[in-house]
């Protein structure tokens, strides 16, 4: 009976996804926005394997987001290699990116961790600000656009890349959710409670968050390339951006809820809107009054259920059964 109930928990949010671009009455901007939503929620979802079920707070997952989107780009530039080949061979990249970035800093806890992820995220940035040669530099790249293709990943309507983002979102949550069941969930739920403990029953921790970072990697990068072809423009500052990638990333999760399958999809759904909402209507006001209210919203959510909002409906359900 529980797993029936479970299920239509969550089919009547896959069914309400699935509909949602013909109910909408401005389909280009909203869709756009549900786009994002969506896309921020894979990232979250990939964030969320280090983050939640390792706690190590990544501060730089923007430089394999970053990877991703360059790694795709510059193979459809340059030898005309479709972006779904593209998007595995960014994935490869940005694995061995995690890889290279665990070496060093899987033994690194708190916040020694999240400065050191935080200053490769920055590293990463100025090599692709500075490598103008392959990357373009501040000026950044145009994806080569071919009126849709579909082996090429472009399309002449916004919908198609609704449902390849909603694809992504079901992936990355799919991903997370079967690691967060398996042998590799529980080593990694015991490396965040005592890492000591979880050496001394048997437990690699280091093997064991290198792994995790690892996936969470490769599915970042794969969300690079999903946003180059559906922005069809970036600059370095843009997709290996400190606070508008790797702090948002983070905050998506916070938000929602970390650890949780929920989270992400909650914290994107929230923030992202909320986001696009308050620039639209404060952007032209006094410089900075949109983010000081983003801002402040984000602090009271915070404040009121540190756990995030996925735990805040749990409460009220709790409450209500009480009232009942």
């Amino acid at each position: 009976m529980t797993s029936i109930r479970n299920s239509l928990q969550w089919a009547l949010p896959l069914a309400v996804a699935l509909a949602a671009p013909w109910l909408l009455e401005d389909q280009g901007y909203g869709i756009r926005v549900l786009s994002l939503v969506l896309l921020f929620a894979a990232m979250g979802q990939a964030w969320n394997i280090v983050g939640g079920l390792a706690n190590q707070i990544s501060l730089g997952h923007a430089a394999f987001f970053g990877l991703g989107a360059y790694t795709s780009t510059l193979l459809l530039i340059r030898f005309g290699i479709s972006p779904w080949i593209g998007m595995l061979a960014a994935m490869a990249v940005g694995a061995l990116a995690g890889a290279l970035l665990s070496l060093p800093t899987m033994r690194l806890r708190g916040h020694y961790f999240a400065l050191a992820t935080l200053a490769f995220g920055e590293v990463m940035r100025a090599i692709a600000n500075t490598w103008s040669a392959v990357t373009g530099g501040p000026v950044g790249l145009s994806v080569p656009y071919s009126d849709g293709s579909l082996a090429l990943m472009q399309f002449k309507s916004s919908v198609p890349y609704y449902y390849l983002m909603l694809g992504a979102v079901l992936v990355s949550t799919l991903v997370f959710w079967t690691i967060s069941r398996s042998r590799l969930g529980y080593r990694l739920r015991a490396v965040k409670a005592d890492p000591m403990a979880a050496e001394v029953i048997g437990v690699n921790t280091w093997r064991t968050r290198i792994l995790a970072a690892v996936i969470s990697a490769a599915l970042m990068s794969a969300c690079g390339t999903l946003y180059a072809q559906f922005i069809f423009f970036f600059d370095p500052d843009t997709v290996f951006s400190l606070v508008g990638i790797s702090v948002k990333v983070a905050l998506i999760c916070i938000i929602g809820g970390v650890g949780t399958v929920a989270g992400p999809l909650v914290g994107a759904l929230v923030m992202i809107p909320l986001e696009e909402t308050f620039n639209e209507w404060l952007s032209g006001h006094t410089a900075g009054v949109s983010q000081l209210a983003y801002g402040l919203i984000l602090i009271a959510i915070i404040l009121i259920e540190p756990r995030g909002l996925s735990a805040l409906w749990g409460r009220l359900r709790v409450l209500r059964s009480r009232h009942a």
